[in-house]
């Protein structure tokens, strides 16, 4: 798994009638875009992720970049 700063880490419901939630990633605190990544949920809330096999990455368009 690779991220930048600014790309979007869903992380899938494991359970029937769980949703799935995105944070945004703030920060890598890997080597070449690797986990652990400091993460910002939608409420403000940040914390440290290593993410599992049920999350993936949606990386940030250039065309995010320049609306910013």
């Amino acid at each position: 798994m690779h991220a930048s700063r600014g790309d979007r880490l869903v992380v899938h419901g494991r359970i029937v009638g769980q949703h799935d939630h995105a944070v945004e990633i703030v920060e890598v605190l890997g080597t070449n875009g690797e986990p652990p990544y400091r993460v910002r949920a939608e409420d403000g809330h940040e914390t440290i992720m290593s993410p599992g096999p049920d999350s993936v990455v949606r990386h940030l368009k250039a065309t995010d970049i320049s609306d910013r």
